[in-house]
């Protein structure tokens, strides 16, 4: 198997029950307050490792008590944080609302995840040597993002980048993302395009491509998945479940198709075991509290 190596963010998730999501300068009384270890990079993490991945982690969190239970909870679930390091300050936070459909809004404060700055690639490139797939999110400063990438492609990486949350990037941290992967917003986002059906998405994906990108999984909810490349265009219906919390469907999906990749799968191996991770993760609430195992997966639907 193949090493992965994750550079992205470490949240502690606050998480209140709602009926509906609150509109402007409503308040509203939530239920079920939970504290659950988060922030993409680390739900990517914990994803790829509870799946038989073998991971470093590359990130910050405070010197408070929700940076040494992030810590905690990763070595938990045996990802490498001999790289992830403590810095003055808070910890990244979000606070998360998911309403009665399992849908969910988001807000962080990303805390010591925006200390990650290019000097931190350069003493931690020894977990980017080691290994083979290079994950990046962002939510850590985009600088440091270009960086990374650019050095992982001048070590001969393959690059997988989740663009989340989304914003407009420049075409140099483009060109060195081999495999994009987006949700149809994040996707209208980046490429510019505005996106209300498939031929929509194909055009906005040729632009990526156009600008360097090698190939895109674009994830599409409850309908499944879509790869693109330059030559073909594969499609994977999403497996029918019923959804209670979609907090870390798009992290789960990202770490299963790194896992999928490390252990030498084709594309549609990949998407067919992302698209199972994806459907267990949105079965359980919360974001690492809900990413399955491998024998999870395996047993799925049997």
């Amino acid at each position: 198997m193949k090493n992965i190596c994750v550079i992205g963010s470490l949240n502690m998730d606050l998480v209140v029950k709602v009926d509906t999501r609150p509109k402007g300068g409503q308040t509203l009384i939530g239920s079920d307050f939970k504290e659950v270890p988060g922030g993409k990079g680390a739900n990517q993490a914990v994803a790829m490792a509870r799946l038989g991945g073998s991971v470093n982690m590359i990130g910050k969190v405070g010197n408070d008590g929700f940076g040494q239970a992030l810590i905690n909870a990763l070595k938990s679930d045996n990802v490498n944080t001999k790289y992830v390091h403590t810095e003055e300050g808070p910890t990244g936070v979000a606070m998360i609302t998911v309403d009665k459909n399992a849908e969910n809004s988001i807000v962080v404060a990303p805390g010591a995840n925006f200390k990650v700055h290019e000097i931190d690639i350069d003493n931690n490139i020894e977990a980017v040597k080691e290994s083979d797939i290079i994950v990046l999110q962002l939510e850590t400063p985009i600088n440091t993002i270009n960086y990374a990438l650019k050095k992982s492609k001048e070590l001969g990486k393959y690059t997988i980048l989740n663009p989340a949350p989304a914003v407009k990037l420049d075409d140099e941290i483009i060109s060195n993302v081999d495999l994009l992967t987006p949700n149809e917003s994040e996707l209208e986002i980046l490429s510019g395009v505005e996106i209300k059906c498939e031929e929509d998405i194909q055009k906005a994906a040729k632009v990526m491509i156009e600008k360097g990108v090698k190939e895109l999984i674009v994830t599409l909810g409850s309908k499944g998945s879509l790869y693109i490349n330059k030559e073909r265009t594969i499609f994977k219906d999403s497996y029918k479940v019923d959804a209670v919390d979609t907090t870390a469907a798009g992290d789960s999906y990202t770490g299963a198709l790194s896992v999928a990749f490390a252990n030498d799968k084709n594309i549609e191996e990949a998407m067919d075991f992302a698209s199972k991770v994806g459907a267990l993760s949105v079965m359980k609430e919360g974001a690492q509290s809900s990413l399955p195992t491998l024998e999870d997966v395996e047993n799925f639907r049997r």
